[in-house]
Order: C-alpha cells, then sequence, then structure tokens
C-alpha cells in the first residue's frame, strides 16, 4: 500500500510540475513571441497610453445638456468620433449581453425606427440610406466593428467636425478595414476603436 501511494504521489508531482507549470510557462512564452499584442489584451495606445482594446467597443458620446426623469445626464453622439453600433451593454465588458428583444418585438420595432432617425439626423441623409448595423446591436453587446457602408456614412461629418479633408478621413477608414477572414469568411467591417485611436 505505501508502495502505491509512493507512486502516486511521484505521478501528482509529475503532472503538477508538467501541466500546471512547463506547460502555461511554454505556451505563454510562446504566445508573447508570436503574439504579444493579442496576448497582452490586444491594446490601443494614443500618444504612448493605454486607451481601449480594440476587441472590445466604446461609446462616443457628450453630454447633451439635458436631464432624463431621474435626473441623469442624457448623452448624445459626439459628431466628432466615428460611432459604433448601439449596445444592450452599454460596451461594458462585464454586461456583456443582447437586448433579447425578438425580431417581431413591436418594442424593437420602435426602437429601431428612433434609432435610423436619430442617425439619419446627425449625418443628414435619409433614414432609407442608414445601414442596419447603425441601428442594430450585436449579439455580446461589445462590438467595436462597424461595415463599411456605415463607416463611409459618417465621414463627412468626422471631416467637417475636426476641420480635415474628406480624403483624409477617407483614408484613416481605409487603414481600419478589414477584409473578410481567410479571404471568404465573414463580411468586411471597420474597427471603430482603431479608426477613432487613429483620429486621436
Amino acid at each position: 500500500m505505501m508502495r502505491q501511494f509512493g507512486v502516486a504521489a511521484r505521478v501528482l508531482l509529475v503532472f503538477t510540475v508538467v501541466l500546471g507549470v512547463a506547460y502555461p510557462l511554454v505556451m505563454t512564452g510562446v504566445s508573447q513571441l508570436l503574439f504579444h499584442g493579442n496576448a497582452n489584451g490586444s491594446i490601443v495606445k494614443v500618444n504612448g497610453k493605454e486607451v481601449a482594446s480594440d476587441l472590445i467597443g466604446q461609446s462616443y458620446t457628450m453630454d447633451s445638456g439635458k436631464k432624463d426623469d431621474k435626473g441623469d445626464a442624457i448623452m448624445v453622439a459626439d459628431p466628432k468620433w466615428f460611432q459604433t453600433r448601439p449596445s444592450a451593454a452599454s460596451y461594458d465588458g462585464k454586461a456583456s449581453a443582447a437586448s433579447q428583444y425578438g425580431p417581431n418585438n413591436p418594442d424593437l420595432l420602435k426602437l429601431l425606427n428612433e434609432r435610423r432617425q436619430e442617425v439619419a439626423q446627425l449625418e443628414g441623409v435619409d433614414p432609407s440610406q442608414v445601414p442596419v448595423d447603425a441601428v442594430t446591436a450585436s449579439g455580446s453587446g461589445l462590438d467595436p466593428a462597424i461595415s463599411p457602408a456605415y463607416a463611409a456614412l459618417q465621414v463627412n461629418r468626422v471631416a467637417r467636425e475636426r476641420g480635415l479633408s474628406v480624403q483624409q478621413v477617407q483614408q484613416l477608414v481605409k487603414e481600419n478595414t478589414h477584409g473578410r477572414a481567410l479571404g471568404f469568411l465573414g463580411e468586411p467591417y471597420v474597427n471603430v476603436v482603431t479608426l477613432n485611436a487613429a483620429l486621436a
């Protein structure tokens, strides 16, 4: 019995060292060497300061100067920045969630119509020109990506608000546009976090 106990203890020690120490250290080392940015959270820096992760969207809003029924400030889209998709989680990584509305829910349809009107007013276009991702939230509520069509809709406003040429802003959009994964999976997208960091 003592012999079996000794064998079990040695096996436990070996597996603890191999799987609990060596393997994590090797994987950490490999990820730091080959995928340094990803392994450290895909951090975005502006002027040397860490400001975000390019994996999690952010709200680009400002105080409207008005209060809601509870006395809280009403936040509106800041016209100097590209806007992300709406978020049911308010881009809080601890609260990742969708709205849970079904596609035929009248509250959802009303909300989508309100969002479409707001985006159309902000961009100075007809509501029919507003892309679907401008009014619908992603499943996680944290997605930093928008369609190239939604980015293109915002170019003139951002250029005007920042005193830049349309061509300069279009170039920034182009630099932050990603194609399909492996050339055929998904859709092209623009990462708003890295785009706004480039603007900053």
